[in-house]
């Protein structure tokens, strides 16, 4: 049984870790790691959260993100958004980007890999035989390397791969003798998966032209999402695309951001 003490600890961590604020969330918490703790040999959570603290790089510690980061996605998801990505994003690219032929895309929540693997679609599925000729292809990051280990398979169910479009299930996966569907190889070869956490400096070298953030804001605080939302400003393109979750918004005047419709916004 955890303890009200143990339960602050957590959201401490959590919150200094991943930006993730569990203070209402103590069901949850205690929901995912009762049986790991007993299954453990753990007499308490705060032994378990002493080695977590001691070795912030070893297992505990990463089991303990990966139990508590919530991972719930599937193919197609909120699809207004993709369209728009289709129909208006990569048109604007193609013509901006003629002479590089370099599209620079950032999936930053990608969770089991549906949304990266679906945008990489829609960029194969645009540029048609020339897609070859471009570099198009997806970063996808993720805290949780449980999630990024099932996205590099690429490996999903029958009713994951239902709500695309049928000539995407028939051109970009290959069914398999147990009846999952399984990535092509081309389409796994656009999609490059890294662990990130999103607390941390962003690496970019090249500034990005598209960023998808969805549905991981709404797990963060004001002061946490502000400092975020900076950094991705200043690691875009001007005129650049932010996606973020469809029950998201960004507050006027809370960033930099112009807002386009709902969900999307541009540098």
């Amino acid at each position: 049984m955890i303890t009200n003490e143990e339960f602050q600890r957590i959201v401490l961590y959590m919150k200094k870790k991943a930006g993730i604020n569990l203070q209402e969330k103590r069901v949850l918490v205690s929901g995912r790691l009762d049986n790991y703790m007993i299954r453990k040999g753990y007499q308490s959570y705060s032994e378990f959260m002493d080695i977590v603290e001691k070795f912030p790089a070893g297992q505990e510690a990463q089991y303990l993100v990966n139990a508590l980061t919530t991972n719930h996605t599937y193919f197609w998801r909120e699809y207004e958004q993709f369209l728009y990505f289709k129909q208006v994003v990569l048109p604007k690219l193609k013509t901006r980007e003629a002479k590089s032929r370099d599209w620079r895309i950032w999936c930053a929540a990608s969770s089991t890999g549906e949304e990266p693997y679906t945008l990489a679609m829609l960029c194969m599925d645009y540029l048609g035989l020339d897609y070859s000729n471009w570099d198009t292809k997806i970063l996808a990051t993720d805290i949780d390397t449980h999630v990024l280990e099932k996205a590099v398979k690429g490996v999903y169910s029958k009713e994951s791969v239902e709500q695309l479009p049928k000539q995407y299930v028939r051109r970009f996966f290959k069914e398999t003798s147990d009846g999952q569907y399984r990535v092509t190889d081309e389409l796994k070869e656009q999609v490059i998966f890294r662990q990130f956490n999103l607390m941390n400096v962003l690496p970019f070298k090249k500034p990005l032209h598209v960023v998808f953030l969805r549905n991981v804001m709404i797990y963060f605080e004001e002061e946490t999402k502000a400092k975020l939302l900076d950094q991705i400003y200043d690691a875009m393109v001007p005129g650049g695309y932010l996606f973020i979750g469809s029950t998201e918004s960004i507050g006027q005047g809370k960033s930099r951001f112009r807002y386009i419709q709902p969900s999307i916004y541009r540098k």
